[in-house]
């Protein structure tokens, strides 16, 4: 083993909310740092551990190089020592292109395309039958054997079923010095100024060489010449004609298809790439979906005429180029803007959407005579979709979308490839329908395979099945064989892509690293979670240290060390307040020690809400991986919507019941997954989801500004009466924009000094003394405090602060009762942990009016938080559901399942083998199915 330091040394850490710390961290173990959300565990391991390491490592490149990259600021920290090469493994660092997928991130897929280009069977997409390739003196060896003493023409394809007259390829190929041509399967001299009919489908040929089979060595050496001649003109490709027969024999150096004669060029990784021009399906670019025109969007409502708004895109009918257009059009065919759509006939609301150019005559009533119009007529459906793919205007595409609909890509079948590729098969199965497949399925076949291959193909293939199945093997390990190779790395919740991250990782196989981790086992259930452990274990035991920032009990029970940070959050946090052995906890009276002994815990409540009898009910939901589910959403109750990780609890409530529900009460756009009907909707008034995306993450953004109170403030310092004297309007108050702002350091209370070579250093503003405001400003006080001392005011301050002022008390409160009294308003957006984050952005929308008839869902809302901040949550969502709202949680933390009065289990697996329900009922109901996994551990958990 490498012999470093054994400890990692951090002396004197001050960054954020730290207290001046010194640290031992043992070396290649597995170390947990856990305390309550915001007490300080981010900014040990991520904001000093993982920085110092990222900066010494750009310390290490040239000055020239260094002044590219952007220095990396040094942390606040006396010193670091015994640090090795640092890897974090965050949750935010998915890519969200659409053309980032499970394959691409894990390189999976890579291996694919290499196994597909180097081992892979290629079959004609006309016939089926298997493509051949030649060399030259294979041709020349069967042209000999096959057609001895007989006499032949060479041919060289040059256009293949096209329309065209083709003077000037007669003409050059006469220059090249051939004198025939086939046309048409007719051989025929070529003469000065020939062409063909340009209206019809043509195949032309040219005649290379006319010979007689014969074995000498000059014809050898003269059909040698001939068939590299006849290669060069047809592109790899040559045709072999006996005199007096029709049908002609196609040989190729590429791969191609011995009866008809296409030929697919040799391939390559990037063959099988939708991210290359080479393997991208034309018509979608390598995406699997495009954006369509959908005509009921056009004419919503038939019932209308085109003068109201029959044609949505163009509106009411207003003096313009476009309704003149349609009054011609109508004269046409027998229709006025008066006459409701559905009377127009089938012929003329085609010419609408798709557009015509025609002549036409019309007797005019007033002149007595004919006239003549002509309609060169775009369609509305047209217009729609050339706007949307060339416009640069982001509002116009997204006007266009309106009336569109994003559908399987018609050509390849959402596949992302071009015909050519997908007929490369390896054991039976083109290279799409592997990315198709579960990962679980995907090991078994790459089991199988081996055996199944033979030869040369098996020697080639070796290795590269090895890095595949280990690879495959690692995403298994970290529990997530449901995934697929072509799911999109958009929909991966922030647990998978950390976990794909993590498997990638263990991949590597890299030795003496130290990997800070962030939670991860967000998103995963219980049972996977001994899997997840067991791989950092794995990565432990090869001989790196592994640092993760976790409130799991399992894992705080199974690590190696413990650190625990607080005692409390934000400035009342930042001290070790124990650490040692997870045995050794116990002996320490802090928080965490309390929940993990079981002195504290989260109590059950001692009966379960009845609800208000009313229900939502939703029908025959199919979407991914749903089998025809139908769940009933009792009203008035907290809900709690389990199962295990891709069994289809986001599909059934973020993708189905969310869309449908935001559609009907706020006109929502979002298309729901495919079901068959939903009832109850009227019994209730609004729905509110909190789902997982970060809240804003620039310096500007702070509490006050996110949760919008900070509006209600501005105004607020307006009405003061020295404010009014001066005129001075909200914006005077704000620190982005021009007048009230200190404008030396633009109201950021921070300069940026630029060092070349060395990281930027921010020093406090000298003109404002980091207030953000001008004096002018700032002297506008109330209650005695100026503006910046409000945004100085830690939540607990501003609630009492605020007392008699209903609009801005009724926001500050629910943010301290989501436990984030100890954060000032005015604290960056940057320096919160998820965990702060997540509540901020759940105290804004809890703060909003609940009418005591709405519909909240929570996806995971205790991501980031200790068990302590978890029960503080509980009780302030128990509280609307007293009100009479109903809450839906999407969890697996057990503590929050064992509070809900009503569980809908989906099961039993991820992946295909999920999509069904598994169990509903009360938690006690739960419990009694032996087959559920939720049920098993809420045995443990309620003590049944």
């Amino acid at each position: 083993m490498i012999n470093y330091e054994e400890n990692i040394e951090v002396k004197g850490a001050r960054v954020h909310n730290l207290k001046n710390i010194d640290i031992t961290i043992p070396r290649e173990k597995l170390v947990v740092i856990t305390g309550l959300s915001g007490s300080g565990k981010s900014s040990l391991a991520f904001d000093t551990i993982y920085a110092e390491g990222q900066r010494r490592y750009i310390e290490t490149f040239s000055a020239y190089a260094r002044q590219f990259l952007g220095g990396l600021e040094r942390p606040d920290v006396d010193k670091i020592d015994g640090l090795s090469p640092v890897i974090a493994i965050e949750q935010k660092t998915t890519s969200k292109s659409p053309r980032s997928t499970v394959g691409t991130i894990t390189e999976i897929y890579d291996f694919l395309r290499l196994l597909y280009a180097r081992t892979g069977d290629a079959y004609s997409y006309n016939t089926g039958e298997k493509m051949v390739s030649y060399s030259d003196d294979q041709i020349r060896d069967l042209i000999k054997k096959d057609y001895d003493q007989k006499k032949i023409n060479i041919l060289a394809p040059v256009i293949r079923s096209r329309k065209g007259h083709y003077r000037e390829l007669f003409e050059q190929i006469a220059k090249q010095g051939f004198v025939k041509v086939r046309v048409d399967g007719v051989v025929v001299d070529i003469t000065k100024g020939m062409k063909v009919d340009r209206y019809k489908v043509h195949d032309i040929e040219i005649v290379i060489d006319r010979l007689k089979v014969i074995d000498t060595e000059d014809f050898d050496k003269r059909l040698s010449e001939t068939i590299n001649t006849a290669m060069y003109s047809g592109e790899n490709v040559l045709m072999v004609l006996e005199e007096g027969q029709k049908i002609a024999r196609y040989f190729s150096r590429d791969l191609m298809c011995p009866t008809t004669g296409i030929s697919y060029p040799n391939p390559e990784p990037n063959t099988f790439s939708f991210n290359s021009p080479k393997g991208m399906c034309s018509h979608c670019s390598g995406l699997g979906h495009v954006y369509q025109v959908n005509e009921k969007k056009i004419f919503p409502n038939k019932k209308l005429t085109i003068k109201v708004g029959g044609i949505a895109p163009l509106g009411e009918y207003k003096s313009s180029w476009a309704f003149k257009q349609i009054d011609t059009i109508g004269q046409r065919y027998k229709f006025d803007i008066n006459t409701p759509i559905e009377k127009i006939s089938e012929e003329a609301i085609n010419v609408l959407l798709n557009g015509t150019v025609e002549s036409f005559d019309l007797d005019s009533k007033t002149l007595g005579v004919k006239r003549t119009y002509k309609i060169d007529y775009e369609g509305i459906s047209n217009f729609i979709t050339n706007q949307f793919n060339e416009a640069d205007s982001t509002s116009i595409k997204r006007w266009a979308k309106e009336y569109m609909d994003k559908i399987t890509c018609p050509t390849c079948d959402g596949s992302r490839l071009r015909k050519e590729s997908l007929n490369f098969k390896v054991d039976e199965k083109n290279i799409a329908e592997l990315a198709h497949l579960d990962i679980s399925e995907l090991a078994e076949f790459f089991k199988k395979l081996p055996k199944k291959i033979q030869g040369n193909q098996l020697k080639i293939a070796e290795e590269i099945i090895k890095e595949i199945s280990t690879r495959v093997q690692f995403l298994l390990d970290v529990g997530l064989d449901y995934l697929s190779l072509n799911r999109s790395s958009k929909s991966l919740s922030g647990g998978e892509a950390q976990r794909i991250r993590l498997a990638t990782q263990i991949g590597s196989q890299l030795v003496g690293v130290l990997y800070i981790l962030d939670e991860p086992s967000i998103g995963l259930h219980q049972r996977d979670n001994e899997r997840l452990i067991k791989s950092l274990e794995a990565l432990r035991d090869l001989g790196n240290s592994v640092i993760v920032v976790e409130h799991d009990k399992d894992m705080i029970e199974r690590a190696d060390h413990v650190i625990d940070i607080g005692p409390k959050a934000g400035k009342y946090g930042g001290e070790i307040i124990s650490e040692g052995k997870p045995e050794d906890l116990k002996n320490f009276n802090t928080l965490t020690a309390d929940y993990i002994s079981g002195k504290k815990q989260i109590e059950v409540p001692k009966q379960r809400r009845k609800g208000n009898g009313k229900k939502i009910t939703l029908s025959g939901c199919t979407g991914n991986n749903l089998k025809n589910v139908t769940a009933s959403f009792p009203l008035g109750k907290l809900i709690g919507v389990t199962g295990v990780s891709g069994s289809g609890k986001s599909t059934l409530i973020n993708e189905t019941l969310y869309p449908i529900m935001n559609a009907y009460y706020f006109n929502g756009v979002k298309k729901p997954m495919p079901y068959k009907k939903i009832t109850g909707l009227e019994h209730i008034d609004k729905v509110i989801d909190i789902n997982q995306s970060p809240i804003g993450r620039t310096p500007r953004s702070n509490p006050a500004t996110y949760t919008g109170v900070f509006s209600e403030i501005r105004s607020l310092f307006t009405k003061t009466p020295e404010a009014a004297i001066r005129g001075y309007k909200p914006g005077r108050f704000s620190f982005n924009v021009k007048g009230g702002r200190c404008e030396t350091c633009q109201g950021g209370g921070l300069r940026v000094i630029e060092m070349n070579f060395l990281p930027d250093v921010y020093v406090e503003c000298e003109t404002c003394n980091g207030k953000r405001f001008n004096r002018e400003t700032l002297e506008i006080r109330y209650k005695g405090k100026s503006i910046a001392d409000v945004l100085e005011m830690t939540i607990n301050e501003a609630v009492d602060f605020f007392e008699l002022i209903p609009k801005i008390h009724r926001k500050l409160k629910t943010i301290k009762e989501v436990g984030l009294g100890y954060i000032s308003l005015g604290q960056q957006s940057t320096t919160l942990s998820g965990g702060e984050a997540q509540r901020i952005k759940l105290a804004t929308e809890l703060s909003k009016r609940d009418t005591g008839n709405t519909f909240y869902i929570l996806d995971e809302p205790t991501t980031g938080l200790h068990f302590e901040d978890i029960r503080v949550l509980m009780e302030v969502l128990e509280r609307l559901v007293d009100k009479g709202n109903t809450i839906l949680v999407i969890e697996h933390n057990m503590d929050v399942i064992k509070m809900a009065d009503y569980i809908i289990d989906i099961g039993y697996e991820g992946g295909k083998g999920g999509g069904k329900l598994v169990a509903k009922g009360t938690p006690e109901e739960v419990c009694k199915d032996k087959k559920s996994y939720t049920a098993k551990f809420l045995r443990k958990e309620l003590g049944l």
